[in-house]
């Protein structure tokens, strides 16, 4: 790359991230201020749609009642929200590691820590959440965040953002349907509108840094962030619902487990909620290769 076109490019990331700064700054919510953590939860109302539910449209879905229903709901948003926490942290330890690799006097540098913050703030949120509804912070399974140990290690350049961009996209996707959905609990509605709104910065600066980062790559490197987001995308689809939220509701979790990954309705669902993510990620190159097994298990890609 001519030293021109490298000037043209930390010029034109200085002032994305400058503009992000300046919407930062003008527009962010507290959730400890912002949400009435006090406020009463509402009788007969959803935390999740139902027909984005893992096992709407199952055999074992109409046995249920409708408040093992509504229950299911609750425990499979808690569960969302608490692996959202889990991959949060990661990102955030990502993040820091290009703090430490870029000059703090930059834009760029700046918005990195504003994002922390965000982070910070909104995994505080989801905490929150799940506490005040009650339910048990089920994460990803124990082997699942053993593993993901190691990616803050083996991640860099567009395969970080693009699984970040992951993670956060498919959460963007379902919680912009839900804060339209007045069937929703206020509290779910209210979490949602605050994610998305700030959530929306992120993807832009994510979306900008793998386009960059995937038209400077080589053959090889190509190959290996495809790889990687494949494989990281697998486990934060495959992490979303935990099975101990079935047995929370008196179903047996192995047996619902394998009713929900069989599950057209679900199936639907996920892809929905990867949509437009995999779009992006076909633009920039990054589907493709021996990693379209792990796409399609996960199904965010249909099969």
């Amino acid at each position: 790359m001519s030293r021109a076109l490298q000037i043209a490019k930390v010029a034109d990331r200085e002032k994305t991230a400058g503009r992000l700064l300046k919407s930062s700054a003008e527009k962010f919510y507290d959730p400890d201020i912002d949400i009435d953590w006090e406020a009463p939860v509402v009788d007969g109302l959803h935390y999740h749609p139902e027909h984005r539910i893992s096992l709407y449209g199952t055999e074992m879905w109409d046995r249920m009642t409708p408040e093992q229903r509504i229950e299911l709901g609750k425990h499979e948003i808690v569960s969302i929200a608490s692996t959202g926490i889990f991959f949060e942290v990661l990102l955030m330890q990502m993040l820091l590691k290009q703090v430490y690799r870029n000059d703090p006097t930059t834009n760029h540098v700046h918005y990195l820590l504003t994002e922390i913050a965000d982070e910070c703030r909104h995994s505080t949120m989801f905490g929150k959440a799940c506490k005040r509804l009650d339910a048990p912070a089920y994460g990803p399974r124990v082997w699942v965040k053993q593993l993901a140990k190691i990616l803050p290690a083996i991640g860099r350049g567009p395969s970080t953002y693009a699984a970040i961009l992951v993670a956060e996209e498919v959460l963007d996707r379902m919680q912009r349907e839900a804060t339209a959905d007045e069937t929703m609990q206020p509290l779910i509605r209210m979490v949602n509108r605050i994610h998305v709104l700030e959530e929306a910065r992120h993807v832009t600066f994510a979306r900008a840094e793998v386009a960059n980062g995937m038209a400077e790559a080589g053959w090889f490197a190509k190959k290996y962030h495809r790889l990687l987001t494949a494989l990281v995308s697998y486990f934060v689809a495959l992490s979303l619902v935990n099975p101990k939220v079935y047995k929370a509701v008196g179903l047996d979790p192995r047996a619902a487990r394998k009713a929900a990954r069989n599950n057209p309705h679900f199936q639907a669902t996920m892809a929905y909620w990867g949509e437009r993510i995999m779009g992006f990620l076909r633009e920039a190159d990054l589907v493709g290769g021996p990693g379209m097994v792990l796409w399609r298990h996960s199904m965010l890609l249909p099969r």
